[in-house]
């Protein structure tokens, strides 16, 4: 049995690409095209009878010729993705923008079609029922600061947040993002403010996480409180009157998670609380 193999011996084989074919010659020297192949293997052989039944073995001998095509290609390199500075562009050039926001003295355009795209709150308002009235004046948002707006829009033609994203910006913009629904923007402050808990700010996200339902937060901040110094520092810096005031329930779940129970801070808060 005769078996024919190409075999590429070169220190940049894996960049070249080739074809080949076999092909047993005639007489004459020209490939025959029954006896012709790209591929050589178990289901291409030629039955032995049938080559030396043919005219083409000469004194026990044949010839065989192996054409290679070498295929020279450069490889493509594909820049990465630019939508984002595409549709940053439109958002900060405007163009074709159909809808007006008037949010803390300022005014900001956009496109009904992008904020539908990102915001399933967005679409049920100006893909719904309210789309005709949405257009004909601006649309007020009263409950929300403007810097807050604007980084909130940024996200929604960018994807990204602002390189300097602060705490007090993140607690804002997550309001922001849990109001319209834009699921990565809070999944990103949440995990802002989950990684820059202190003393100072831990009452006031404490009372946020409670009050909008973010479960990841509150029990991060409740961690956060369950060493004694850490409530003692709170307490101090005045959070303790604000988580009173606000969420008293949930002081009562950091009270449960400090041990021991007869710690000073503890003791002090369970009376005050009682009072």
């Amino acid at each position: 049995m005769l078996s024919l193999f190409l075999v590429l011996k070169s220190a940049d084989a894996e960049d070249v690409k080739a074809k080949f074919t076999f092909s047993v010659l005639d007489e004459n020297g020209e490939p025959v095209p029954s006896y012709s192949r790209t591929n050589w293997g178990y289901n291409e052989f030629i039955k032995k009878a049938d080559l030396e039944a043919s005219a083409h073995i000469r004194d026990d001998c044949l010839t065989i010729r192996c054409d290679v095509t070498v295929i020279h290609s450069e490889e493509t390199r594909v820049p990465p993705s630019d939508l984002h500075q595409h549709l940053g562009d439109l958002l900060m050039n405007k163009d074709a923008a159909d809808l007006t926001f008037q949010v803390g003295g300022e005014t900001f355009s956009a496109h009904r079609f992008v904020l539908a795209t990102r915001s399933s709150i967005f679409k049920a308002e100006f893909l719904g029922a309210m789309k005709e009235s949405s257009a004909a004046s601006p649309i007020e948002i009263c409950d929300m600061e403007a810097d807050v707006f604007k980084s909130l829009l940024h996200f929604i033609y960018t994807d990204s947040v602002p390189t300097v994203l602060d705490v007090v910006t993140a607690g804002h913009l997550l309001l922001a993002a849990d109001r319209y629904n834009i699921v990565r923007l809070k999944l990103i402050c949440e995990e802002k403010l989950c990684n820059h808990i202190d003393s100072s700010m831990v009452a006031t996200t404490l009372v946020l996480a409670e009050q909008h339902g973010f479960h990841r937060l509150k029990e991060v901040c409740l961690q956060f409180l369950a060493s004694p110094s850490n409530l003692e520092a709170m307490v101090a810096s005045g959070g303790y009157e604000h988580l009173k005031s606000s969420c008293p329930s949930v002081l009562k779940e950091v009270i449960s998670r400090i041990l021991p129970a007869e710690l000073k801070v503890a003791n002090d808060i369970i009376m005050e609380m009682w009072k």
